[in-house]
């Protein structure tokens, strides 16, 4: 039995373009590698230890680049529509889809907002990379503990919807094999086809 021949432009329109799926799987690994580092922030770095400050910066600076880079996706994501869902897809898995990728881009704005604000709000500050940036907020510990206290709960459900995104991604790759996770998959070389 011989395969039909692929119309590469109908492959086309059921995948993301390069930038989504660049600007999805840089982010999701930085999200990852980020959140990992917050939970660990006090087994890195104890509290009132030498090392604490550097390594808290260091958080900060790499959720200001995170950060940045979100504000990039949403921007694209705005502009670019993307592909549409099988139809073989039952309604209850599409209107689970929509429900969580929205969630995710919650999670994706409101834990590097609120730490970003949290930290105005400290007498510390924000240290990008080593250089102070002039806090716009004035040292308020209640503001700051409510903002931090966000932050910290939004990591643990951005935690737990990122593990089930996974977990829905690996089960339309692996068991149902119904193209949704090659619409976000990076392509292999023409070499390796």
């Amino acid at each position: 039995m011989s395969k039909k021949p692929v119309n590469p432009s109908a492959v086309e329109s059921t995948r993301y373009g390069h930038v989504a799926i660049a600007l999805h799987w840089l982010i999701g690994l930085g999200l990852l590698a980020q959140i990992t580092f917050g939970f660990l922030l006090d087994e890195i770095a104890p509290r009132g230890t030498p090392t604490r400050g550097s390594v808290i910066n260091l958080h900060k600076s790499l959720g200001l680049v995170l950060g940045l880079l979100i504000v990039l996706r949403l921007l694209w994501r705005l502009r670019h529509q993307p592909p549409s869902l099988p139809a073989s897809l039952p309604s209850w898995q599409r209107s689970a889809a929509t429900l969580s990728h929205r969630t995710l881009y919650a999670c994706m704005i409101a834990m590097p907002l609120s730490g970003y604000i949290a930290s105005n709000f400290s007498k510390h500050g924000v240290k990008f990379f080593g250089t102070a940036l002039r806090p716009w907020g004035s040292d308020a510990p209640a503001v700051y503990g409510v903002l931090n206290g966000l932050h910290y709960a939004t990591g643990w459900l951005f935690a737990a919807l990122i593990a089930v995104h996974i977990a829905a991604a690996l089960k339309h790759g692996l068991i149902h094999r119904d193209g949704i996770f090659s619409r976000i998959a990076p392509r292999r070389s023409a070499s390796h086809s």
